[in-house]
């Protein structure tokens, strides 16, 4: 499944939608799955992998890091 910018921000923000509403007493719901107070930390997570997902696709970054390179064989 590839995840493009413009998916990645509709899930950020479905999880950002889901904080308010868990956070104002109410449940909700995303696919089969029904959210309540005690949740917090779920949505939180999920907040946090898709930030990082819209900032590596917004970026181009693919999230390999590399720290130095050496030439070879030189």
């Amino acid at each position: 499944m590839s995840i493009d910018l413009t998916k990645a921000k509709a899930m950020l923000d479905m999880w950002l939608e889901a904080e308010v509403a868990v956070s104002q007493g109410k449940s909700y719901t995303i696919g089969s799955r029904s959210l309540t107070r005690n949740s917090l930390r779920e949505i939180r997570n999920a907040q946090q992998y898709w930030s990082q997902k819209v900032e590596e696709l917004s970026t181009g970054q693919s999230g390999i890091k590399v720290r130095y390179l050496s030439p070879v064989g030189f």
